[in-house]
């Protein structure tokens, strides 16, 4: 639909600058190259992509709503009158795309650029007025504003604004800073943010409003610029030295999405999923330079470095009630080795209640690895999981074990070979997983090796970061009834992506989906645990269902296959028994006090603007921390500890250097105990049945 545009929006969008007091800023414009490759995204999109779109005028307005949410999350810089101005494009911006017309996109990016650029220059002339700030008063701030009215008044602004330095400032002095110390970080802040604008590049426009644009698709597909493919190729190699963390941009921060299995941050295990990083130092004692409003690219580049060097992260902790709260953390930079992020075994000795000892195995699978340039060379001996999880069962059978749990916990995926040949192990023949194309075609995957390397009692813990993969492994396992699946719903990938390139960059497409032997997707919904444990991943943060424009979960034709009759009868009484026992264990019931604590915090969005208040709520959250762990301790007949700092002094490693947890300890002997549980009923069910 044509529209006339207004004339204030024409003359921003020809202006050659946008002059400010400190900074100059070059008003931005689409290139030629821009708007073939938004017409080639478009098409590739149009034709190959797995969820059909209609790209319309109902699309158009959903385009401008998330553009403008995603330059101002907070909404803390547009105004209304901005909004209202822009509500021009509401039914404007498909034709445009169809077009190639990117002036829209840019006139609305050169408009926040100039709000940024005014406010900040408001918020350094307050930082650089040696007035002091009133911490005694009785005040708060909306630490989520997301969903709250856009500004209508200048004045209004000020306001949000003076509440947010004040905030800041206050935060810095908590931490043991002074008041003119915690002036100068934030004034080194803002004055970045200030200098960084100037930086922003045409392409950086493009990127941007391409990926609101194929995000409408689902949020894995994504447009990478020329820079952002090599960044992306990098990622995907894992070959660069660095920390093994992946990351996203999400406000004005950059949040952690995952850690890599035995990747030097998972090791470090200070570091985890949903952390935002504000600031980043090299070395051990080099300052930290803030890092609040950066472009991702330019974070991932801060933190990248030598084999060996040390970077320090200054992280906002995801568990943590008050969100103003940093934590430094040192990580040593190295690459992640394929070897390291192999299956591992152990045997837990488990006591039952007559006082005798069992022997249940247990297998820890980090991700589903392939060494395929081995494969491909005819290297006899390349490594797999699948190859090295059979290898581990035969070393736990000559041990003796009653029962064996694989462990899939945070294993975020890998080859889809690999999910479908390790199922293969433990069932003799049939199908793993169907895959269904945007035509509607399905093709079913499946093992045709009657061979079984493990026919005993088995169970497959999961959580919320299993995922791609593991979710089809678990499902497989789950729709075969050959195991128990234990621990917290998975991630709900299910969804398949192929990367195309482009003559100007690259686009990662969703063009297929995954779905169970049973009909139903792993999408979205994930696999539903046999017998849940207490989570403390917040779903609403972490998982498929916590993402825009996830795709939907639904179901396709059955696939046919038998089941082991055994474990449907013995289910409910499994569920029976591991409740009975959980209810006074102390990590379990200790886990479930934090989930409580979250729950109940959650909705708290005002922070304190007084000093003394403020203190006195983050005292209370560590009193409350170091309590719950003092109760545990003590239920446990353990020493209580003095401070929550002690905890880490603890914490023991596994054979590539993760850390373990109590309460992952707790989980796997739980596991351990349903298993022989299983094996008991299993066993009480044939004699049954035989009489």
């Amino acid at each position: 639909m044509k529209i006339t545009l207004r004339s204030s929006l024409i003359a921003l969008a020809l202006a050659p600058t946008l002059a400010f007091a400190n900074v100059e800023l070059t008003a931005l414009q689409p290139e030629k190259v821009h708007a073939k490759t938004i017409q080639e995204i478009t098409a590739r999109l149009t034709a190959g992509h797995y969820n059909k779109v209609t790209i319309d005028d109902a699309l158009s307005e959903e385009i401008l709503s998330k553009y403008l949410d995603a330059l101002d999350p907070a909404r803390s810089y547009f105004y209304q009158s901005d909004i209202d101005e822009f509500s021009a494009y509401k039914d404007q911006l498909d034709d445009s795309i169809i077009k190639g017309d990117l002036h829209p996109a840019y006139i609305i990016f050169n408009r926040i650029q100039q709000r940024i650029n005014e406010r900040l220059e408001k918020v350094i002339a307050r930082l650089e007025d040696p007035t002091p700030f009133n911490f005694e008063l009785d005040e708060s701030i909306d630490t989520d504003r997301s969903n709250d009215p856009w500004i209508a008044t200048e004045q209004d602004m000020d306001d949000l604004w003076r509440k947010r330095i004040k905030s800041g400032l206050l935060n810095l002095v908590l931490a043991d800073k002074t008041e003119a110390q915690a002036r100068e970080t934030l004034l080194k802040r803002y004055k970045n943010q200030q200098a960084r604008l100037s930086q922003t590049k045409s392409e950086d426009v493009f990127q941007r409003f391409a990926n609101i644009f194929t995000e409408h698709f689902d949020p894995h597909t994504s447009y990478f610029s020329p820079r952002g493919s090599e960044n992306f190729k990098i990622n995907m190699s894992l070959s660069l030295e660095g920390i093994g963390a992946v990351l996203q941009s999400e406000n004005e921060n950059t949040k952690v999405v995952r850690l890599v299995p035995a990747g030097p941050a998972d090791k470090n295990g200070q570091l985890k999923p949903a952390d935002v990083i504000v600031g980043v130092g090299q070395g051990k004692t080099g300052d930290i330079e803030d890092v609040v409003g950066w472009r991702l690219d330019d974070v991932v580049d801060l933190i990248r470095g030598p084999k060996g060097s040390t970077v320090r992260l200054e992280i906002i902790p995801s568990d943590g009630e008050d969100k103003t709260i940093r934590k430094v953390v040192s990580i040593e930079r190295n690459t992640v080795k394929l070897e390291e992020q192999a299956a591992q075994k152990r045997v837990l000795n488990i006591e039952d209640p007559k006082g005798i000892s069992h022997k249940v195995g247990i297998i820890d699978i980090p991700a589903f690895y392939i060494d395929f340039a081995a494969l491909q060379k005819g290297d006899p001996q390349y490594k797999s999981t699948t190859r090295d999880v059979e290898k581990l069962i035969n070393e736990l059978k000559t041990e003796n074990i009653e029962g064996l749990v694989i462990d899939l916990r945070n294993n975020g995926g890998g080859s889809l070979r690999e999910a479908n040949e390790l199922v293969g192990l433990f069932i003799d023949r049939g199908p793993t997983v169907q895959i269904r194309d945007p035509n509607g075609r399905v093709d079913i995957m499946g093992d045709f090796n009657p061979k079984v390397a493990y026919d005993g009692p088995l169970a497959v813990v999961v959580n919320r970061l299993s995922a791609s993969a593991s979710e089809i492994f678990a499902g497989a396992i789950q729709d075969y009834d050959r195991g128990v699946i234990l621990g917290g719903q998975t991630f709900g990938k299910g969804t398949v992506q192929t990367l195309q390139p482009l003559e100007h960059g690259q686009l990662k497409l969703t063009h297929a989906k995954f779905y169970r032997i049973s009909g139903e997707s792993t999408q979205n919904k994930g696999v539903i645990p046999d017998i849940e444990f207490p989570s403390l991943y917040d779903p609403t943060e972490i998982g498929e269902s916590a993402l825009d424009g996830a795709l939907p979960w639904d179901t396709v034709k059955q696939a046919r296959h038998g089941i082991y009759t055994d474990l449907p009868p013995v289910k409910k009484e499994l569920v029976t028994l591991h409740n009975q026992r959980v209810k006074s264990q102390p990590d379990f019931n200790f886990m479930r006090e934090q989930i409580a604590r979250v729950l109940a915090t959650k909705d708290d969005e005002l922070l304190p603007l007084n000093k003394e208040q403020l203190k006195a709520k983050r005292d209370a959250a560590e009193q409350w921390q170091l309590d719950a762990e003092n109760r545990r301790r003590l239920a446990k007949g353990e020493k209580p500890i003095s401070k929550l700092s002690e905890i880490d002094d603890e914490l023991q490693k596994d054979k590539s250097g993760r850390p373990i947890t109590t309460e992952s300890e707790a989980i796997l002997e739980e596991s351990a105990r349903i298993l022989l549980d299983l094996a008991t009923l299993e066993q009480s069910f044939k004699t049954a049945s035989n009489q």
